[in-house]
């Protein structure tokens, strides 16, 4: 990989507006990037299919999956101020939201730039200001006086998606990418960058990539993929939060710049123990640093995967994301680039009768 041309497509791919059941723009971005030779489908939930064009009847199919939507809102209705009403799109913590900067899609397609209003300290009661916001209290302050001003200059109707107003950063010193939708768009820049690793490469294995929508609202897309691709194997290329801020340092199991987490278990999956060993020996053999997890919350789009068809074998590569779904993420691209290295050589090294034995 080029690391510049590698850091601008992260950049690209955050910065796109794609909150679930809108990722239209994530997918034109995805669909640019693709080698020539690969075919492309769509389906009508809007989940990308990219499958290369060496396959051989009779291998094992191995799917790679990243999800293209991210956590954001949408409008639930027009107050008479011109003050807009929302919804969350996906896992939000109410006291994350206010005082943060968005952009509102209008019916022409527009963006319109607002801000999660936050009622000033002069105005607010003592009780006020040692209340937890709740999301009902909170409004999108795009400008507007009255609803007759958002309906007919600003042009913005209810159901509008609504996406964080950040733009991707990266520090080349520290190696530091900053920005919004890390889950799961750097999922599917690893995934992207994979697929660009072995495209050209002569595989035991027929790979599948699926670019699944609406993760983030109940891993709706991959329980499509994967019953329209029927895997052998899966990998899941994951946006996943880090926790090296938040517990003890003998618990964090999430580390910046300490590799690709590849989580054991959480609260929809127990990954397959015989695959997750496999993916380990081969992260020791080509020196690709990683770190395992055991996780009691959060989910991936493992979940459908494992549980279609007949079972399938599941790993996920998480690549540690600092404070995600807010509106801003932390990451390293030393994670990131370990975590395109592992699935090269998972794909590049596995065979049918390795898939045998999962």
């Amino acid at each position: 990989m080029k690391k510049n041309s590698t850091i601008e497509m992260i950049k690209t791919l955050s910065n796109a507006n794609g909150i679930s059941g809108f990722e239209d723009e994530v997918l034109e971005i995805i669909r640019q990037e693709l080698p020539d030779t690969v075919t492309v489908t769509e389906d009508s939930l809007r989940n990308l299919y990219v499958y290369m064009q060496n396959t051989k009847k009779g291998m094992p199919v191995v799917m790679l999956d990243a999800h293209t939507d991210e956590v954001g809102f949408m409008v639930k209705a027009v107050r008479p101020d011109g003050m807009l009403e929302f919804i969350m799109m996906g896992g939000w913590v109410a006291h994350n939201i206010p005082a943060h900067p968005v952009r509102v899609r209008n019916r022409d397609g527009i963006y319109i730039p607002g801000v999660i209003a936050a009622k000033p300290p002069h105005f607010m009661t003592e009780a006020e200001k040692k209340t937890p916001p709740d999301i009902s209290q909170m409004v999108i302050d795009v400008g507007a006086s009255s609803a007759e001003e958002i309906k007919n200059d600003y042009r913005i109707d209810i159901a509008a998606p609504v996406v964080p107003a950040v733009e991707c950063i990266y520090d080349e010193k520290h190696g530091i990418l900053t920005g919004k939708a890390f889950d799961d768009r750097l999922g599917c820049a690893a995934a992207l960058f994979t697929l660009k690793e072995v495209y050209k490469k002569a595989l035991k294995v027929n790979a599948v990539w699926a670019f699944s929508a609406q993760e983030e609202v109940g891993t709706r897309g991959a329980a499509v993929t994967a019953n329209r691709i029927k895997p052998d194997i899966a990998i899941v290329f994951e946006g996943c939060p880090a926790d090296d801020t938040v517990v003890p340092a003998y618990q964090a199991q999430t580390v910046l710049k300490k590799g690709p987490m590849l989580r054991h278990i959480d609260s929809r999956m127990i990954t397959n123990p015989r695959f997750q060993k496999y993916a380990l020996e081969i992260a020791e053999k080509f020196n690709i640093p990683v770190q395992t997890a055991v996780r009691s919350a959060g989910s991936t789009d493992g979940a459908p995967i494992h549980l279609s068809n007949n079972g399938v074998p599941v790993i996920v590569i998480g690549i540690p994301v600092r404070y995600a779904h807010s509106h801003y993420g932390i990451s390293a691209y030393s994670d990131f680039e370990n975590s395109v290295k592992l699935a090269t050589a998972i794909l590049t090294n596995i065979t049918k009768d390795i898939i045998t034995e999962f």
